[in-house]
Parts: C-alpha cells; sequence; structure tokens
C-alpha cells in the first residue's frame, strides 16, 4: 500500500488515498513496536527500542524526503522508513532476533540493535554510484546526539557541489546541490554537547541540514525541565534564529500529533531549506511513549498518573483517527478495516521473521542430532547427549552459542575415547564455529580490491640532483600533486585554509584550489570529524585536520563511535573513506606533546592508524590512501617539519604500503622496534651502541593499524634474539601492544634469549619544556641503558654492571 511521494506544499494537496496510506503505516508501525516489545518479554529477543508516539510527524516528515536526500537519525524513525519502502515489516523483526543473514536484515546484519537502520552507499565494485536516484542513511549508531556531526558533512557536500556545479561529473553525479541532509533527535540528546557544536556550525555555514526534534517531555525518567533551558529547546536556541541580515538557523515549531500542521510546517521549513540552503530546526512537541523509552523498563514507574492520562487522550494515532473521522475523510467502518490490515500485516510479518531465523542453522542442528545418535549407539547409550539437544531446541530462543557449548562439552567427553564419531563432531564443530564466527568477526576492514592492503607499493624516487627542503615544504607539494590528481580531494579544520596549517603543511593550496575545496574551521574538532563522514558517505574525499594528537579526544566519540565501526556494523554496505591528518607526540608541554597511542589501539579499530617518522613518509601514506577506500588516521611528527628532506622526484605518487614495517638499521645483536619521531632516538642510540661493539637492528613499523603483516620483526628477532619495544605512550600502552602482537601472534617467544622488554613514556603526560621532554620520554641515553642491562642478563662479564 506504499505510494510514490507526490510534490505538495498543504494538506489539501493530499489525496484521501494518500491519506489513508499514511494512517495505514502509523497503524502498522505502532502495531510493529507493540509485538517488537512483547517479542522481547516472550523471551525471543534479548533488547528492543521502538518508535510508538513519533509515528505522525515522521509520517509528515517523510513526505518532503526527497531522492538524492540523506538521513542521520536515531533509534525512533521506523515510521519514516517504513513510509519511504526502507523497512519492511520482516526487517523490522528480524533486527530485533539479531539475524545474521544480510537479505534479511540489510540494515544490521545482525551486529547493532534494532531500529538502527542503513542504506548502502556502495555497488558491488566498492563504488559510490546512483545515489542521487535513491534515498539515503546514514547508518545509525546508539550513542545519543552521536548521529549529528555526520549531518553537517552531509549537508555540506551539497552546498559544495551548488556553488560548484563543475564538481558533479567527479563525484559521478551523485550530488546535485538541491538535497537536504534530515537529521532526528530525542529532546533530551539536545543537551549534548555535539547537538550544540553542530547547530552552531550549521548556522556559520550555512547548509541545507533539517533537524527534527521529537519532544515527549522526558530522557527516559528525566523529565525536560531537568534536561533543557526553560525546558524548551526551541526557546533556548532562541540566539540562533536566522534574520535577514544575519546567519544562523530557521526554528519551527509544532505539536506532533496535528497531522495537517505537521505537514504544513515541514512544506515551510524543507521547502525553504532546499531553496536558500538555510538550516532548519523542527521543534515537534507534546509527543508520547506509550510502551516508555526501551523493554528495559516501564514508563508507569517514572510519570504521573495525569501524564498518563494526557498521554492516552494526547496519542499521534488516536488524534489523526479524530481528525479523519471529523473532517469526512474516512468513516469509521474504513479505519477499522485498515487497523484490522495493519494488525494482521504486522503479525504476519513477525511469524514470516522468527521462521526466517529458526531455519537459518537448522540444517547443521540435523547434521548435530545425527552425529548424537551415533555417539549414544557407538557408546552402548553411556554418552547420551539427545535429551540436552533435544531441551536446547524446545528453547524460547535457541541461539548458536548453546549448540556449539554443548557440542564442545560433549567433545570434550569423548576426546580421549576411540569412538569413530570423534572425527566427525569435531569437524562439526569446527565447520560450525567457522560459520557462526564469519557473521559476527568479519568485515572489520575492506576485503575486496579497494581496500587499502591492495594499493601496489610504489617506492620514492631520487636522483644526484634531489635538494633537501623542510618537512612541511616536502608535504605542501605532495598535496598540491594529491588536489590536481583528486579533483573530488577536500580538506578542512582549524588553520587549514588561509594558514595553510601551523605548520605550513597546506601552504598555498587555498589560494590554488579554493575555499570550496581548502578550508578553515572553528575550534570544533567533533564536527570537523563529522563534516569528513558525511563528505565521504556521498563521494568527496576529505582529509579533515585536528590541529594537535591531544586534541583528538574531544573528537574521539564520533570516531571510535561512528567513523571506526562504520564498516564492520554494516557489513561493508556503507563506508566513509575519511582521512584524518593530525600531529603530535615531541614538542611541548602536557597539551602538545602527547601520544595517546592506548586509547586510540583500544577505539579504533576499523581505522588504520599510520605513524610516519617524517615527512615524506607521512606524503606516502597519504598517496596510499587516497587510492583506497577506507579511514585512516595519519600523524604527522611535530618535530618533522623543519627538519631537512630530500625532495622525491616522483612526488604525489610514491606509496607507502601499509603494515609493512621498514628495516632503518640493521643490526645483529639486538631488535628495537618503534615508530613516529622514536626512530630517531633509536638510531642515535644503535650509532653509540656500535662504538661497544653491539649491533642494533632498528624497525619503524611504520603503521600500528595494521601491524607487520609479514612478520618482518620476527624474522629480526630470529638473528638477533633480543627485542626491545620503543615509543611515547605509556606503560602499558602501545609497546605492550606491539609486544603482544610479535611475541603472542608472530610466536617470537621461542627465538629470545632474554626476557623482552618495552620502553615508553612515564606514566604521567609530558612535562613542559626540552628538559621536561627529556624526563619524561624515551631518550638516547635510556635506550643505550635498557640495552645495556638486557645484554648483561646474557654476558655478566662482558657487560659489567652500569652504575652511575
Amino acid at each position: 500500500m506504499y505510494l510514490e511521494k507526490p510534490e505538495i506544499s498543504t494538506i489539501n494537496q493530499i489525496s484521501i488515498e494518500e491519506v489513508l496510506n499514511d494512517y495505514y503505516i502509523a497503524c502498522l508501525s505502532r502495531q510493529l513496536s507493540i509485538l517488537g516489545r512483547r517479542e522481547v518479554h516472550n523471551g525471543r529477543a534479548h533488547f528492543g527500542i521502538f518508535g510508538d508516539g513519533k509515528e505522525i510527524p515522521q509520517l509528515a516528515m517523510a513526505k518532503f524526503f526527497q531522492k538524492g536526500d540523506w538521513r542521520s537519525g536515531y533509534y525512533r524513525d521506523q515510521t519514516f522508513m517504513l513510509a519511504l519502502g526502507l523497512l519492511q515489516p520482516e526487517e523490522f523483526f528480524a533486527m530485533i532476533y539479531g539475524e545474521t543473514d544480510d537479505k534479511l536484515n540489510p540494515s544490521t546484519g545482525g551486529r547493532n540493535f534494532n531500529n538502527h537502520f542503513t542504506t548502502s552507499n556502495l555497488d558491488e565494485n566498492g563504488e559510490i554510484k546512483n545515489l542521487a536516484e535513491k534515498y539515503n542513511s546514514a547508518a545509525d549508531i546508539s550513542s545519543t546526539g552521536g548521529q549529528m556531526p555526520r549531518l553537517l558533512g552531509l549537508a555540506q557536500a551539497s552546498k559544495v557541489v551548488r556553488e560548484h556545479p563543475e564538481l558533479k561529473k567527479h563525484l559521478n553525479n551523485n550530488v546535485t546541490g538541491n538535497e537536504v541532509a534530515f537529521g532526528t533527535i530525542g529532546d533530551a540528546s539536545t543537551s549534548e554537547g555535539l547537538f550544540f557544536e553542530t547547530i552552531n556550525a550549521a548556522g556559520v555555514m550555512q547548509v541545507p541540514m533539517a533537524v527534527v526534534v521529537y519532544d515527549d517531555g522526558y530522557g527516559i525518567s528525566v523529565p525536560t525541565e531537568l534536561q533543557t533551558t526553560k525546558a524548551n529547546i526551541s526557546a533556548a536556541l532562541k540566539g540562533f534564529q536566522k534574520d535577514s541580515n544575519t546567519n544562523g538557523i530557521d526554528i519551527l515549531t509544532c505539536k506532533g500529533w496535528d497531522y495537517p500542521a505537521l505537514v504544513k510546517t515541514f512544506s515551510d521549513g524543507i521547502t525553504r531549506c532546499r531553496r536558500t540552503q538555510t538550516p532548519v530546526l523542527f521543534h515537534v512537541r507534546e509527543l508520547t511513549q506509550p510502551q516508555g523509552h526501551s523493554t528495559s523498563g516501564s514508563h508507569e514507574r517514572y510519570k504521573s498518573k495525569e501524564r498518563l492520562e494526557w498521554e492516552k487522550k494526547t496519542d499521534g494515532i488516536s488524534q489523526f483517527k479524530k481528525w479523519l473521522l471529523e473532517t469526512g475523510k474516512a468513516d469509521i467502518e474504513t479505519l477499522t478495516q485498515i487497523e484490522s490490515k495493519a494488525s494482521k500485516r504486522a503479525k504476519e510479518a513477525k511469524k514470516n521473521a522468527w521462521k526466517n531465523f529458526t531455519d537459518g542453522f537448522v540444517q547443521e542442528i540435523e547434521q548435530l542430532n545425527s552425529v548424537i545418535k551415533k555417539i549414544k549407539q557407538s557408546s552402548n547409550d553411556k554418552i547420551d547427549g539427545t535429551g540436552e539437544l533435544d531441551e536446547i531446541k524446545q528453547r524460547t530462543f535457541p541461539t548458536r552459542r548453546k549448540y556449539l557449548s554443548f557440542a564442545k562439552r560433549l567433545f570434550l567427553e569423548i576426546h580421549t575415547s576411540s569412538l569413530p564419531e570423534k572425527a566427525e563432531l569435531g569437524n562439526w564443530i569446527s565447520n560450525f564455529e567457522k560459520s557462526s564466527r564469519d557473521s559476527y568477526n568479519k568485515q572489520l576492514y575492506r576485503e575486496g580490491v579497494d581496500s587499502a592492503l591492495e594499493v601496489k607499493p610504489n617506492a620514492v624516487k631520487y636522483s644526484a640532483e634531489s635538494i633537501e627542503m623542510n618537512g612541511s615544504e616536502i608535504l605542501s607539494r605532495n598535496f598540491d600533486a594529491l588536489f590536481n590528481k583528486y579533483p573530488n580531494l577536500v580538506t578542512f579544520g582549524q588553520d587549514t585554509g588561509k594558514l595553510g596549517d601551523v605548520n605550513q603543511g597546506m601552504k598555498g593550496m587555498q589560494a590554488k584550489y579554493g575555499q570550496h575545496r581548502v578550508s578553515d574551521a572553528g575550534i570544533r574538532e567533533a564536527t570537523i570529524i563529522g563534516q569528513g563522514i558525511g563528505m565521504a558517505l556521498r563521494g568527496f574525499r576529505p582529509i579533515a585536520e585536528i590541529q594537535y594528537l591531544d586534541y583528538l579526544i574531544y573528537a574521539h566519540s564520533t570516531l571510535s563511535d561512528d567513523l571506526a565501526s562504520l564498516q564492520y556494523r554494516t557489513k561493508g554496505k556503507q563506508v566513509a573513506p575519511l582521512i584524518v591528518r593530525t600531529r603530535g607526540h615531541q614538542l611541548q608541554g602536557m597539551w602538545h606533546a602527547g601520544s595517546p597511542m592506548q586509547m586510540l589501539l583500544g577505539s579504533l579499530r576499523g581505522m588504520y592508524l599510520c605513524v610516519p617518522r617524517n615527512l615524506t613518509q607521512a606524503a606516502g601514506m597519504y598517496n596510499t590512501l587516497l587510492e583506497a577506500n577506507e579511514p585512516a588516521l595519519v600523524i604527522e611528527p611535530l618535530k618533522g617539519y623543519n627538519v631537512k628532506e630530500l625532495l622525491p622526484e616522483n612526488i604525489g605518487e610514491f606509496k607507502v604500503p601499509l603494515g609493512v614495517p621498514e628495516i632503518i638499521r640493521e643490526g645483529t645483536d639486538i631488535t628495537f622496534v618503534t615508530y613516529a619521531w622514536n626512530v630517531h632516538h633509536a638510531s642515535k642510540a644503535a650509532e653509540l651502541l656500535e662504538h661497544y661493539n653491539i649491533s642494533a637492528e632498528v624497525i619503524d613499523v611504520q603503521t600500528l593499524l595494521p601491524f607487520d603483516k609479514d612478520h618482518v620483526i620476527l624474522k629480526s628477532i630470529q638473528k638477533t634474539n633480543k627485542v626491545l619495544f620503543i615509543d611515547e605512550d605509556v606503560p602499558g600502552g602501545a609497546t605492550a601492544y606491539m609486544m603482544q602482537k610479535v611475541l603472542e601472534d608472530q610466536k617470537a617467544f621461542d627465538y629470545l634469549d632474554t626476557s623482552p622488554r618495552t620502553l615508553p613514556a612515564m606514566e604521567h603526560k609530558p612535562a613542559y619544556g626540552i628538559d621536561g621532554e627529556y624526563f619524561s620520554k624515551p631518550n638516547v641515553e635510556l635506550i643505550f641503558e635498557t640495552v645495556w642491562e638486557m645484554l648483561r642478563e646474557t654476558d655478566v662479564k662482558r657487560y659489567p654492571e652500569l652504575k652511575y
């Protein structure tokens, strides 16, 4: 009963057929919410969160969502997705059950909560295509307010193309410049800094962004008066209202149960937003939440009887029904038939989805059942697992885990026996575990031809005529080549534009390529990353600059929750190949010399983490990443900008392979494993050690994610039998990570003749000044002393105790 949307501006232009279709979708969505909650409480699912009470504004909003537009919403938007045909009822239940079949559950594939929606932005070859011809939804995240930063970038893409239509062809005509980016958010989540940062940035930038705030009076159990100034977000944002001679946003308010008024309000706001690219905020008030926040609790515990009675009377579907009857658009018999049809369809969808889910591994369970019967027969009924297997089959929610756990325990019981079925059970376990793990543990990174690991390396070339220049100038010349090579390459950040960044790596780029491609941004790290995510989703190749590594923490939730998990949580259906550029490690003081690699390694899996030792290496990494389709963080070494390097002949073309360490200096007595500026310290320490006939091999890992995929470090340890890991992170951070990778993954422990050692920085942040740095972080003398102690463990006479 889904209809193509006509062009409308008032309620009078909507046909009765469409209005009744809206009523059907509202009723269907409500029934899905009710049945979904029951499925959780009946034990068929673990958690559910739904959009009941928000149906009517979502129907009105969907009327003005056009092909090419983007949604960046949150977990209440099921009615909106149903109205656009982007969600089928069976998919709704598949998400609740955790269905891992992509065809049955295309939005989450069992990797995310229910009501987290996505549409693919890639074709089968990993290329963005035809986005202007479809409705688009960025992949949802649960973090409240987390959907806001990327919304800014989704809108910015349209603004850039409208002002520079020549870019259309470089984006495969996926962006026309007339699209609107729609964002939805709960009223309580407007208290988040991400919301205010995004609203402010949109008001400054004047991008076509429409934000819909669903206001049902509560944030879980906390009422609005404890959440928002004046208990009214539109009143609180009054200073953001755009006037005739200012920038800013339009602010419109409406009641969430008033269908005709909602249509008129959305028509006015979206039409203006699309035409003038002025951001708009819709504050939708007087909404209800009939089933409470989620399946985890009951709203009767925190709402008064008066409030509950008011919500019952003000329920959007009830008010919609009343309006239909009062205006004569439908009679009670027609509406009753629609309600019955919606209820029947919801129940049918639940039945179908449950059958699909439980049939997903029926064949494997039948095979297990056959093996169990054979074991029982061969053991003369001494080993009988048939009863426990039958009990598992009868469970309300028969999980893969339960079957696998049962099979493994049975195997442990018979593994010392000579039963012929032992091998058959072992094979079943191996095959079932592999297929199950593949459902959950694959596609953290791209796995096809667009993977960064598939980019062919290209060595840097020099000649006798190669000249020396500052590292910053080499980086600038490389960026110049890249902006010329990739017309869809853009960059933005604090001081990135006119100044060319604080270290001049982008010097001259804005003057040459324009403000639309090289631009400044305010001090707002989260939305700088959000700009990059949104623009990358739409086909741009953005480089988002965060001025210093220490300030990356202000954007950390956006990086971790959104960008780094995007490929994984969509099973590769959506990708944002954003390159995050920053600088870090050794400079001066706590907040300009940090190296929080432990935090990044623990939270940014799904991104590549590049740690070049100089600016030529950094340039080669940018060259590699721009030929791939994956996000990455590149940390340029702060001390490298004014250090002389040779200018490569093949600027813009040489490529550093990711996950391939470089042996900087060969040696035979000990292996140094390090990265970034510590490569220079390690090299100097190796030179000092050489005076004492100690030969150190210095290895620059180049990237921490991925890490030494060809086991270069293992080969070195097999030769030296000793290893020292060095970096500027806290103890237990990246040095511990590298040691685990080498000793466990590469199995290097067997080749050591003394304990492996780590030499990280101190536990505190680096102190100020050259002396503060010296006493906070590894230095040449500390490396020498550590090596001497290690060698003393193997030869006390040759290496006497080192005492000052």
